[in-house]
């Protein structure tokens, strides 16, 4: 027994080295306000959890001890009557813990969902700061529609500033996450994902494509800033005096696949860009997708039915 003890020790402070050796557990140390929500109810999930799992290994492990075929002096009683006290802690506590994982992960679901703005009110630092963000391959445009900026693989916001961002992608499926800050989210050709963060401390954080796309991948990163306003103001600046300007035609070139783009800058852009994009009518004399749709409905039936009516032609029909 104490042999087995030993062992079962050794092994433990094992595996926890093995896992925490030089390693920077994001999502375990976080800078945002979601990501921090999000660390709590792994905690606490985690601790709910090894309530069930530990009583249940210790007892695997004593009873595996005590009745081994070795030991053929213990008194063994497989003919016992049903107890109702066994009962009850066998469905109880386990009916108990996934009740309450059930309310806390719908609470917080609820509440961090990606696309309602977050409950984090800084009078100072006024409205969110909308980012657009297009999925290329295998890189990352970041548009600032409210300066006119872009800029490839890079994104600058200030600190307790809550950012909203527009998410979509040009070919392939993939995922926006910065571990620090919280929440993995899909960008779709074609849809319009909207996701909001927060980070309170200032840093650089690192961004990550979560969802496989290709073999450039492994190398689709981008880097999250968040300064101070005066900081921030003065990297707006800084872009402004790139001379690129990202119009349907540099958009078209940046659509090329390509590996390791470096950080790029971008101080003009065609307003309806990311409309474009979504709705795939980049390229001149190509019809968007909300065009061909509101056509489509035009030529069916219920379409018909109201331009007859719209027209006064209810009669002759």
């Amino acid at each position: 027994m104490k042999s087995l003890k030993r062992v079962l020790g050794i092994s433990c402070v094992l595996v926890l080295a093995l896992l925490l050796s030089g390693c920077d557990i994001a999502i375990l140390n976080p800078a945002g306000l979601v990501a921090k929500a999000q660390r709590n109810l792994i905690v606490v999930s985690l601790i709910l959890m090894l309530c069930i799992v530990i009583p249940v290994m210790v007892a695997v492990i004593f009873f595996a001890v005590k009745y081994h075929a070795s030991k053929g002096n213990t008194e063994y009683l497989p003919n016992w009557a049903a107890s109702h006290k066994i009962e009850f802690f066998m469905w109880g506590i386990p009916i108990c813990v996934v009740s309450v994982l059930a309310v806390l992960s719908a609470y917080f679901t609820y509440k961090y969902e990606p696309s309602k703005p977050l409950n984090y009110a800084v009078a100072a630092e006024g409205k969110p700061l909308r980012i657009d963000a297009i999925a290329l391959e295998w890189k990352w445009l970041f548009i600032y529609p409210e300066y006119g900026i872009a800029t490839i693989n890079e994104i600058y916001v200030p600190t307790g500033r809550q950012v909203a961002l527009q998410l979509t992608a040009q070919d392939t499926i993939n995922a926006f996450w910065v571990p620090k800050l919280g929440t993995v989210l899909y960008a779709m050709p074609q849809m319009n994902a909207k996701l909001h963060l927060l980070s309170e401390e200032d840093g650089q954080f690192l961004g990550v494509s979560a969802n496989y796309s290709g073999e450039g991948f492994a190398d689709m990163h981008f880097a999250w800033y968040s300064v101070s306003n005066d900081a921030f103001d003065h990297w707006v600046s800084r872009v402004y005096k790139s001379q690129n300007q990202l119009d349907r035609h540099t958009y078209l070139e940046l659509m090329k696949r390509s590996k390791r783009d470096p950080v790029a800058y971008f101080s003009g852009i065609d307003k309806d860009l990311y409309y474009r994009v979504v709705n795939r009518c980049v390229a001149e004399g190509s019809k968007c997708n909300e065009e061909l749709m509101r056509f489509a409905a035009a030529r069916s039936l219920w379409g018909k039915l109201c331009s007859i009516f719209d027209t006064g032609e209810a009669e002759d029909y």
